[in-house]
């Protein structure tokens, strides 16, 4: 780890995201392609960040991009066509040029699918995804100049 100061976030500030599994999504032995489990994460971060207030559009707009520099899957169950599935997300930590994703994917029961709470239902894949905030040309930028407001967003959703 640098001499970046860590954020360190709250474990309680969970954002759930609905979807169901479309038969694209599974391969020849019935079950989702593990590859399908990355784009649910990118729909989970993106949603999250979305929920706060401040839309993927936006901060492409103002120049900055988030590219994935590390992720890591782990894989418990696998989830089915028709499925219907919660993707679990939350800023794990963060500093201003680093951004740290953990997912849950989880089976909803659909006889519980209204009202469902955080992290509830069969855990299927764990995951982490690592960021890293940059210009148009690749160049690390610190968020917290660059995108003072988004800062302070994700920095109270600890």
């Amino acid at each position: 780890m640098s001499q970046e100061e860590w954020i360190i976030m709250n474990e309680e500030h969970w954002y759930q995201h609905q979807l169901r599994v479309r038969y694209a999504e599974t391969d020849q032995m019935g079950v989702v392609y593990h590859a399908n489990y990355l784009n649910w994460f990118e729909i989970g971060r993106t949603e999250l960040i979305r929920e706060l207030g401040y839309p993927y559009r936006r901060i492409e707009e103002q120049g900055l991009l988030l590219p994935v520099v590390e992720a890591d899957l782990k894989f418990k169950k696998p989830a089915r066509y028709d499925d219907l599935v919660s993707v679990n997300t939350r800023v794990l930590e963060m500093t201003s040029v680093r951004l740290h994703f953990t997912y849950e994917i989880r089976k909803v029961n659909e006889d519980a699918a209204e009202g469902v709470e955080e992290n509830s239902g069969e855990l299927l894949v764990t995951g982490t995804t690592r960021h890293v905030w940059v210009n148009p040309s690749w160049r690390p930028v610190r968020i917290e100049k660059e995108a003072p407001e988004l800062w302070q967003l994700l920095s109270k959703y600890s």
